[in-house]
């Protein structure tokens, strides 16, 4: 594996990499969840017995059902009807102009004295009473009298004339002062007949006239409103509840005929197997799309070196698929419980393990990402989409574990973060049982009971179990295993500490400078100060060469050439590297101890045997490196020279140990000591600053106390 990521970043791009990876994950748990979407389906034909009892997987409105309701409501709503008052009083003026005019043109002719003349008076009258008359309509009725009907009216005297229109007046009045619609005018036409009939103030020979008058006159005074009548149906329609088949409806019983009704309903709830959606698919890709987004723009923002972030994206991936893989196992048996399986899951241990390999805020989007694809997976025959308790249990679980994991700092406390995790899964399984107002069973509530505490539990030993693997598998090194590694219990540095107890000593300084400078430019502090404890461990093989380890006073270099001495000085890192990797200690470690010189120049040798050979090339005093390749191992080759720098000092001073510190930081930098790293000026100068308040605190001016008398 250590060998895929390498060659991956040797010859592909990060965004491209990236893109690449997140698109396998989205294809491959398109495909582990694809079932989970489909939904139950059932090969019905219409007219045949139901197999077995089928309840609706969803709510859904029958819209079909819903308009035949609606359409029968608007049938049986009856039209809204306008009552005028007005017309009664229209069509009385009518009458009373009609008869107004005949009595003002029997005036008129009447003044004539010549009967020549009147006799053509009369005849322009009538012509002109009729053109009158025409002009008199509403309604659309108009008054038509004949001229012979004319002629008769304007030979009636005048006091039967205005008897005729009083009675008419007030026939019509009172008639059309009540509703008429359209179907009961000709009934009332003939009502009104009838009074003008029996009454006895309208002279004979007019009465022919006057009911041809009354008749004309009855027209419909309540008339149908079409805006109010669409109106009232519209709110008629509005007023009927939509048709809905329930999600966990029983739509046919088991033996039952499937009628068409009943095969209507199966229909349009999805459940023939002829009838497969392509929506749900669909949606199924947008949503691993959007998981799969959250993922590019996590890892792409995340400022870290290209070969790590590459590292921790297939480590995250390879959780979180395995993740769903068994989600989809236990829900193969979900079947056969009548409980939420769902909290079996040991929704914990993708956190843990993601917030131990990756970081903390990795681990809370694939918690939140598991999540989700919990409430998916473990949805039961009747939840619309997601099982919400499912997914809201996995998020507690998932960001308990995250919050306790912060204090654990040996793979033991591990156990003890799981039994918190426990007290969070039964308190959310409370609150869930509470809420459902159901009531269960002793051996519901023990189910339960036993799944918070197994699904915890199982979590934190998965974890242990697994961690060991991941590590070897992708040459990690998890803070567990540095914990482990600076036990001063471990053989190699029982053997420092035996072997070489000055130089045990020195790594423990150079560790506390190195720990304080990483964890203030943030690098990895932990990382700094475990491997220093080993990073001289080579030491042990020849310690009286080593300046630390000469309690004697002797130093055998003044018996050797410079030569010599410079070979046995670089050969401990070399004696190092073959030490750790004999023990197989990490790769991490075993690099801080092959680079933390770089290619530095053994000075005091070179300068020695540049008296003697003038001409020696510097080259050979140099170590063979290679030159720091990361911050950790950077900071650790300058605490290494300014822990030994300023322990040689006979008077150290704060202006002295800075003065120092800065000629050494100057020096590898301008050695070219630090061009393989991405440690910049600014991160050195932090540095150099915590070098100097660690170095000051160390050695620091003691108090001369005064001797006894």
């Amino acid at each position: 594996m250590i060998n895929i990521i390498k060659t991956l970043n040797q010859y592909v791009r990060f965004p491209l990499l990236l893109a690449s990876l997140l698109f396998l994950t989205g294809i491959i748990q398109f495909f582990l969840m694809v079932k989970d979407i489909e939904g139950e389906q059932y090969d019905i034909k219409l007219f045949q017995l139901s197999p077995e009892t089928i309840r609706s997987t969803k709510t859904i409105e029958d819209t079909e059902k819903t308009e035949s309701d609606r359409e029968k409501i608007a049938s049986e709503v009856k039209p809204v009807y306008t009552f005028s008052p007005d017309i009664a009083k229209n069509q009385a003026a009518i009458i009373s102009s009609t008869f107004d005019y005949i009595i003002e043109v029997q005036k008129t002719i009447n003044k004539e004295k010549s009967k020549s003349k009147k006799d053509i008076e009369k005849e322009e009258q009538i012509k002109n009473l009729r053109n009158k008359l025409d002009e008199i309509s509403t309604n659309g009725q108009t008054v038509r009298l004949t001229g012979q009907e004319i002629s008769t009216l304007l030979a009636q005297n005048e006091e039967d004339l205005i008897k005729t229109r009083d009675t008419l007046t007030s026939i019509i009045t009172k008639s059309l002062s009540e509703p008429i619609r359209q179907e009961q005018v000709s009934d009332e036409k003939a009502s009104v007949e009838k009074i003008v009939r029996g009454s006895y103030t309208i002279p004979e020979s007019i009465q022919s006239i006057a009911i041809t008058l009354a008749r004309t006159s009855i027209v419909e005074t309540e008339k149908k409103d079409n805006k109010l009548t669409k109106e009232r149906i519209e709110q008629e329609k509005a007023n009927v509840d939509p048709t809905r088949i329930l999600q966990g409806q029983i739509i046919v019983q088991e033996g039952q005929l499937i009628d068409r009704e009943v095969y209507h309903q199966l229909e349009i709830t999805g459940m023939l197997s002829n009838q497969q959606s392509k929506k749900p698919i669909v949606g199924l890709g947008l949503f691993i799309f959007l998981q799969m987004a959250f993922f590019y723009v996590a890892f792409y923002n995340w400022k870290a070196d290209k070969k790590l972030k590459t590292r921790n994206l297939i480590i995250t991936m390879i959780v979180y698929l395995t993740s769903i893989i068994v989600m989809e196992l236990l829900n193969l048996v979900s079947s056969d419980f009548d409980v939420t399986i769902g909290f079996l899951f040991p929704a914990a241990v993708v956190p843990m393990l993601i917030r131990v390999l990756v970081n903390e805020r990795i681990a809370l989007l694939t918690t939140i990402m598991t999540a989700a694809v919990g409430g998916i997976v473990f949805q039961e025959g009747y939840s619309s989409v997601m099982q919400m308790e499912v997914s809201l249990y996995i998020i507690f679980s998932g960001f308990a574990s995250i919050y306790f994991m912060r204090n654990a700092k040996k793979r033991s406390s591990v156990m003890t973060t799981s039994l918190y995790v426990a007290a969070v899964n039964i308190a959310f399984i409370a609150f869930y049982l509470l809420l459902s107002q159901s009531n269960y069973e002793v051996r519901e509530l023990a189910y339960y009971l036993l799944a918070a505490i197994v699904s915890a539990i199982l979590s934190g030993a998965l974890m242990l179990g697994l961690l060991p693997f991941i590590e070897s598998a992708f040459g990690l090194l998890s803070t567990y295993r540095l914990i482990e590694l600076s036990n001063p219990n471990h053989p190699l540095l029982k053997k420092i500490l035996v072997e070489t107890p000055g130089t045990y000593h020195h790594s423990v300084m150079v560790a506390n400078l190195a720990d304080a400078a990483c964890e203030a430019i943030g690098a990895d502090g932990l990382l700094a100060r475990v491997g220093c404890y080993y990073h001289d461990i080579g030491k042990t093989k020849r310690p009286g060469f080593f300046v630390e380890n000469q309690m004697s006073g002797i130093n055998p270099h003044d018996q050797l050439p410079p030569n010599t001495s410079k070979d046995i000085i670089i050969a401990h890192v070399e004696d190092g590297v073959k030490i750790l990797e004999q023990h197989k200690m990490p790769k991490e470690i075993v690099d801080i101890a092959r680079q933390h010189h770089g290619t530095s120049l053994v000075k005091f040798f070179y300068f020695k045997e540049k008296e003697n050979n003038p001409d020696v090339e510097e080259s050979a005093f140099r170590y063979a490196g290679p030159k720091p390749q990361t911050k950790e191992i950077a900071i650790i080759s300058v605490a290494d020279s300014v822990e030994a720098a300023v322990r040689s000092m006979k008077n150290p001073t704060s202006e002295g140990i800075r003065q120092l510190v800065h000629n050494i930081v100057q020096d590898k930098l301008l050695d070219g000591q630090f061009d393989e790293c991405d440690l910049s000026i600014r991160e050195l100068k932090t540095a150099e600053r915590v070098f100097c308040e660690t170095l000051n605190g160390t050695f620091h001016s003691r108090i001369e106390y005064p001797k006894p008398k």
